[in-house]
């Protein structure tokens, strides 16, 4: 008597329309594997009890329950082979494919399907279900370029084609209609930087006299309604719908809406908005430039602000609460952080989730898309990379405003927003969370970041450390015998040699602890300039440097 071969049939339908009738789609499709399986009945075929039936649930994510269930129950050796209705019932994606035929393999599995008379118990299927899931993957991704193709066409004509609608529009028939009461919002605020010509004067005055954001009703609840930020206001006085026009790709054309703005006044705005934005960032401000103006917030939703201090002549940078400036020596509730830890901080972690492939694609959840749009997705991304690491000063603020929707202080960690326009067709943001703890010196905080973000290993200080070993072996060789002959021969500051020396006796448990980057964030280049003698004793090292063993 033959082995009995447990069958399980999974079935999937992409919406829940009829789910609710006596016999819907998946009831069929159950019934059709069912009456293949009993045609087997003689290989020792047998259908297992248990349904995994996902109702309302697109093929293009792994997300879903009852697919979940069933790699579960295969892992668990509680089934031998799957059984559906057709290919795509199981998924539409060729790379979730090859990683559930993976699934498959590992734990002997075979996959069925009923309607196109093959299985993956042999090499001819498998190749069978790659050429369908090809061709099935080539078909999406023409019909995504002739839907882009149909947007950049219909916006060439002035259409409007669909998004968040704007302050001072509603939608009928899928066409932009003014709103005559959000419309005077807009014109006021056009008027006051006609008048005021600072955005952030501009938000002060708006505050003042009780003007919010457009009031939106979404099936999630109400948004909106709320005091304009300076990102807001920005993106605001930029929008060529209010004179308009439409955009597309950098391109604006000629649309078909009503405007609300006369042409002159919007000429008038964007001039002062380019003659400002280079006036306060070029040239002479680039060295003290703040990234961040405008998109830090606390928990409460309170701007926090780019401050100055100048202390023997050096001016250092500051984020800072609104209730912290003036400067005073009370310490109350609020934030003052230096500038260069929370944006180098801030920018390290987008550069760790742009820079990552794998990563990037699942938090655009362009999985699905197919292998032109992700590979367009990693190509904007690789550019933007490049933009943050090699641009000056002025390109990389412009890459930051652009790329950077919100940053969110709180007690715990830095929430970030980022605009994930630049790298997919649709709109929307990817959240990235840095957990951190916060200490505290006098009014000032500084960034302490958790566990699972430590250092990486800081290429300053591991280098700093080979220098002070060449400089000791250029001693004890009798290449050089003095301070000074270092400092020539290296063709270095000689207080610089006299400052760092001391660490080629660093503890080579520490040395170990810096090559892997498992030092404290907060021991740097910088710091071992601020320490005026390094302890002899390999103990007494642990403690200054803050190194726990």
């Amino acid at each position: 008597m033959s082995k009995s071969i447990r069958c399980a049939i999974y079935t999937r339908k992409s919406t829940d329309e009829g789910l609710d009738q006596d016999f819907n789609s998946l009831d069929a499709q159950r019934e059709a594997c069912e009456a293949y399986i009993q045609s087997q009945r003689g290989l020792g075929w047998v259908v297992l009890k248990k349904q995994y039936d996902d109702g309302g649930i697109s093929g293009g994510t792994m997300e879903r329950p009852a697919l979940q269930e069933i790699l579960k129950d295969i892992e668990n050796r509680k089934i031998d082979l799957i059984v559906v209705y057709k290919v795509d019932r199981l998924t539409r994606s060729l790379m979730d494919f090859s990683k559930i035929i993976e699934t498959f393999d590992n734990q002997e599995v075979s996959f069925v399907s009923v309607t196109q008379q093959f299985n993956t118990a042999n090499s001819m299927g498998r190749l069978t279900l790659n050429v369908l899931l090809s061709f099935a993957q080539f078909e999406r991704e023409v019909t995504a370029e002739r839907i882009r193709d149909k947007i950049a066409a219909s916006k060439k004509k002035g259409m409007w084609m669909g998004g968040v609608v704007p302050l001072g529009y509603d939608t009928h028939n899928k066409k932009l209609k003014i709103n005559n009461l959000e419309a005077e919002t807009v014109r006021t605020l056009f008027q006051l930087y006609l008048k005021l010509k600072s955005v952030y004067a501009v938000k002060m005055e708006a505050d003042r006299l009780g003007l919010i954001t457009k009031h939106r009703q979404t099936g999630k609840g109400s948004t909106g309604g709320i005091a304009f930020s300076r990102g807001h206001l920005y993106q605001l006085l930029r929008n060529p719908l209010y004179v308009g026009d439409v955009s597309h790709k950098g391109k604006i054309y000629p649309g078909l809406h009503e405007a609300i703005l006369a042409r002159d006044t919007w000429n008038t705005v964007q001039e002062f908005l380019t003659l400002n934005a280079v006036k306060r960032y070029f040239p002479t401000n680039t060295r003290q430039m703040n990234l961040f103006t405008g998109l830090i917030f606390d928990a409460d939703g309170k701007t926090i602000s780019p401050a100055y201090t100048s202390k023997k002549g050096r001016r250092y940078r500051y984020y800072v609460s609104k209730n912290l400036v003036p400067k005073s020596n009370e310490i109350k509730d609020g934030w003052r952080l230096p500038a260069k830890t929370l944006e180098g901080t801030v920018i390290k972690a987008i550069l760790d989730i742009i820079g990552d492939e794998a990563r990037l694609v699942k938090e655009l959840g362009i999985q699905d898309t197919g292998t032109i749009q992700i590979k367009r997705s990693l190509d904007a991304a690789s550019k933007t990379v490049s933009q943050i690491k090699n641009g000056d000063k002025l390109s990389l603020h412009t890459t930051i405003q652009n790329l950077i929707t919100r940053i969110v202080l709180n007690s715990d960690q830095i929430s970030i927003q980022i605009n994930a326009s630049p790298f997919r067709e649709t709109s929307g943001s990817i959240k990235i969370e840095v957990p951190m703890e916060m200490r505290r010196r006098g009014i000032e905080s500084r960034i302490i970041l958790s566990p699972n973000n430590t250092s990486s290993p800081d290429e300053k200080l591991i280098n700093l450390i080979a220098d002070t070993q060449h400089w000791f072996e250029q001693l004890t060789s009798g290449i050089a015998i003095s301070v000074r002959e270092i400092a020539n021969h290296n063709g270095i500051d000689e207080s610089d040699v006299s400052r760092f020396l001391p660490l080629a006796f660093l503890a080579p448990k520490i040395v170990e602890i810096i090559l892997a980057g498992k030092q404290p964030p907060e021991l740097t280049v910088e710091k071992l300039k601020r320490i005026k003698s390094l302890p002899v004793s390999w103990k007494e090292q642990y403690q200054k440097l803050g190194i726990t063993r």
